[in-house]
């Protein structure tokens, strides 16, 4: 197992600056009241979370408390149908269900070392919650979380599985009642909690340092890959790596250490919802254009006016107006492929998965899935796709179209 400065990956001419900015994205627009938490956290966080300490005891929870690593699953059914290698890299058999607990295991931990005594969230398909949820419990800290009104209806399995942790769960009844308006609450909380209180924030959003950090704690999902395609292929280096994308996390987990390769494919796939020109989508890099939203500069859907337009997805957790900073710069530099999947075409793959491999994927991880339908593979071609979650959460949804 690696530990401390030995860990730690440049990204070369991808790397975040040192003002937080992937090219023209990202940055720290924040409230003069939050400036101390975020200077603190700019000034500390690579110190800390490179400490050998630290990551020994990261890697020991990784290992012993969340499952890792997850397996690079070779999908046999599936690469028979589309005349390719197709891997699914396992992230919902993580503890918890999703990606989301890599990300949460790492604040926490930061959390304490910089003596914090609460902590908050957002989520929208209430993965990151009950991941932050399970932190706390873990680490014995209050635990409020935020989550639309509207999310908390069509989530509830996991709005109990957070109580049943000992969060509470505070509802966002502004707005669209989804994630953006989760987040605002979250960062309204912060503001009058600034000094006990650390936001742990679930993508690759929000002020630098958190689009870097978040990163760097998910990046443990490609540093997987490379070594189990080298076991199972004999190589390190696939042709395409897939991921959904919605703030992004598991997209940038998924392809960290991929980005400096320009023979890695990536693809990141979007929310369409009702269609991209529907009024009813969530397609930021097709409709949005460069604003700030939640403390960084990015991409995000606006009116003429600036105002954030409403998103809409089936699933919760890619129902937001904005991009990470990260994947905004890979998709206006070209590096990423950006697609997009409409409601029904992710529910579409989503069958044709459980149908061929046994496998429920969740609704956001769908939307990854169906990009099989979309390009066009060689039969050679090494296909890595990120299944971020599981569809349990998913399954009222599931059953109205079943």
């Amino acid at each position: 197992m690696q530990t401390g400065k030995s860990r730690q990956v440049s990204l070369g001419v991808w790397s975040v600056t040192e003002h937080g900015y992937y090219g023209d994205f990202g940055g720290a627009f924040i409230p003069e009241m939050l400036y101390p938490n975020i200077k603190l956290l700019q000034e500390n966080y690579l110190n800390i979370i490179y400490q050998e300490s630290f990551q020994k005891e990261f890697m020991q929870l990784l290992r012993d408390y969340v499952g890792r690593p997850t397996p690079l699953f070779f999908a046999n059914r599936l690469s028979e149908k589309y005349n390719t290698k197709i891997f699914l890299k396992r992230e919902d058999l993580c503890h918890t269900g999703a990606h989301k607990i890599n990300n949460t295991i790492g604040q926490i931990l930061l959390a304490k070392n910089l003596g914090k005594k609460r902590i908050i969230a957002e989520t929208g398909a209430g993965q990151h919650g009950v991941a932050t949820a399970t932190v706390c419990a873990l680490k014995g800290m209050e635990c409020v979380v935020y989550m639309g009104e509207k999310d908390i209806e069509r989530q509830a399995p996991n709005v109990a599985r957070m109580k049943m942790l000992g969060a509470t769960v505070i509802p966002a009844t502004s707005g669209s009642k989804t994630l953006k308006d989760a987040t605002n609450e979250a960062i309204r909380d912060w503001i009058n909690n600034p000094v006990d209180t650390h936001y742990i924030i679930g993508s690759v959003v929000g002020p630098h340092p958190y689009p870097d950090m978040v990163a760097r704690f998910q990046s443990i999902i490609s540093e997987e890959i490379k070594n189990q395609l080298l076991t199972q292929c004999g190589i390190t280096l696939p042709t395409y790596v897939i991921a959904c994308v919605g703030g992004g996390s598991n997209a940038a987990g998924a392809f960290y250490h991929f980005i400096d390769d320009e023979k890695v494919n990536l693809v990141a796939v979007e929310a369409a919802g009702l269609g991209v020109d529907s009024g009813m989508s969530a397609a930021t890099t097709q409709l949005g254009k460069p604003g700030i939203l939640h403390g960084s500069k990015s991409l995000l859907m606006q009116t003429d006016d600036g105002q954030v337009v409403e998103p809409h997805s089936i699933s919760a957790g890619l129902d937001y107006p904005g991009i990470g900073p990260l994947h905004a710069h890979l998709f206006k530099s070209g590096r990423a492929k950006f697609m997009s999947a409409t409601d029904d075409e992710a529910l579409q793959a989503a069958f044709e998965l459980c149908k061929l491999e046994g496998i429920i994927p969740a609704l956001e991880s769908a939307h990854a899935l169906f990009a099989l339908q979309k390009i066009k593979f060689n039969k050679e071609d090494i296909v890595v796709i990120c299944l971020s979650g599981r569809g349990d959460k998913d399954l009222a949804t599931y059953m109205k179209h079943l």
